[in-house]
């Protein structure tokens, strides 16, 4: 299967999924402490795990979208091509 026929939207879900996770993890990093400051105030508490829980949910739903592509391209009895991921994955 050429690259041609993998879904377009799969390379942008594929890139949107990569570059989320990342901003995730690292802001992770800053999300304790930040919550520690602001644990005094309940309403700002819970403001913060709102917007954790939602774009975590965000990106399961890319993880649900990535993993429909990637069941279409098999489906078809397709490979994904070495260079799709370099070109994806910014290899």
């Amino acid at each position: 299967m050429s690259e041609t026929e993998v879904p377009r939207w799969l390379h942008l879900v594929v890139c949107a999924d990569r570059d989320g996770s990342s901003w995730y993890v690292g802001c992770g990093f800053f999300f304790a402490p930040i919550l520690a400051l602001v644990s005094p105030w309940p309403t700002v508490t819970t403001v913060l795990w709102v917007m954790v829980s939602l774009f975590g949910l965000w990106l399961g739903l890319l993880g649900i979208a990535m993993a429909t592509g990637f069941a279409l391209v098999m489906r078809s009895n397709g490979q994904i091509s070495d260079e799709y991921w370099a070109k994806a994955l910014k290899l």
